[in-house]
């Protein structure tokens, strides 16, 4: 804190303004100032001041438009290199961010402020900072820790911290999902370089389950050959490994089948879907009845 209030002095004492504005209140307290004097001071400091607020403003406006170009010429130069989505996420949020702050120096300077004291200043409030956030350089680590053991990329379904989605960016602080029904969601690095990770993209195929009941005294035999050839019939079903389908569970009400095929990730969802109906609708045309919960009920005779 000292120090912080040290830098915060060694600012104001740089601005140029000051000085005049002293002298023209001890001038006051005097009596030794005429009124054209103090008028002139004040215009003086006012055309100095305007000058340097103008200088800032032009700084401004030239920094920002050049932030943009740069950024611009970084990101064509991360595609033409052909430079990994995750990578080139993370490495402009990155530089952004630090351009920003080296425009917010020299915006700064042009006001009058001594820079040398400002980033004094600045290197005073980041260790206060860095001691507040000490959470989001965590995730800063993590950032670099997913860039390098890649353990999912942008374009990837994943699922981690309760949440699943399509990676669309690898930022400095944290990874944003894309969910199923079109929310972003953004994780902490942090958490996703230390925690359990799903990837469902990294093989390039799937496992479809289904489990499908039946009713007592039906023919399971007649049931698991409708069951694979539909599935055979299926052409974005892979013949190898084989679909398989067994008798898996007797229960209260239901005799369960289960159904295991495999199929691309990309043909995953609709295989799902389409071959639960038709497993429906298969089942309805031959008589095949599906059981629905029944409680057999004794009257006890009086």
């Amino acid at each position: 804190m000292l120090q912080i209030l040290q830098s915060t002095e060694i600012v104001a004492d740089s601005l140029k303004v000051l000085p005049k504005v002293e002298q023209v209140a001890q001038g006051l307290a005097q009596g030794d100032v005429r009124w054209d004097q103090i008028v002139s001071q004040l215009i003086n400091w006012s055309l100095d001041a305007g000058r340097h607020i103008l200088m800032a403003i032009v700084v401004y406006v030239i920094g920002h438009y050049l932030i943009k170009f740069l950024n611009y010429l970084l990101a064509r130069f991360l595609e033409r290199r052909k430079i990994e989505v995750s990578v080139q996420t993370f490495v402009k949020s990155f530089v952004s961010i630090l351009l920003q702050v080296l425009l917010i120096v020299t915006v700064v300077g042009a006001l009058g402020v001594n820079t040398t004291s400002f980033a004094a200043l600045l290197a005073s409030f980041g260790v206060a900072i860095g001691m507040a956030l000490s959470g989001n350089l965590q995730n800063f680590a993590g950032g670099i820790v997913i860039l390098f053991l890649k353990p999912y990329k942008v374009g990837d379904w994943i699922e981690a911290q309760g949440t699943a989605g399509t990676v669309q960016a690898i930022q400095i602080f944290h990874t944003i999902l894309l969910t199923a029904d079109g929310k972003q969601i953004y994780v902490p690095n942090g958490s996703m370089s230390s925690g359990t990770i799903t990837n469902y993209t990294q093989t390039p195929n799937r496992r479809a389950d289904w489990t499908i009941g039946i009713e007592y005294g039906e023919n399971v035999e007649k049931a698991r050959q409708t069951v694979l050839e539909i599935l055979t019939s299926d052409s974005r079903v892979l013949k190898d490994p084989a679909p398989i389908v067994w008798l898996n569970e007797l229960n209260n009400s239901s005799v369960d089948i289960v159904i295991r095929c495999w199929t691309t990730n990309e043909d995953y969802w609709n295989v799902i879907f389409e071959t639960r109906e038709k497993i429906y609708n298969r089942f309805n045309e031959l008589g095949i009845g599906f059981p629905f919960p029944q409680v057999t009920v004794h009257q006890a005779k009086a």
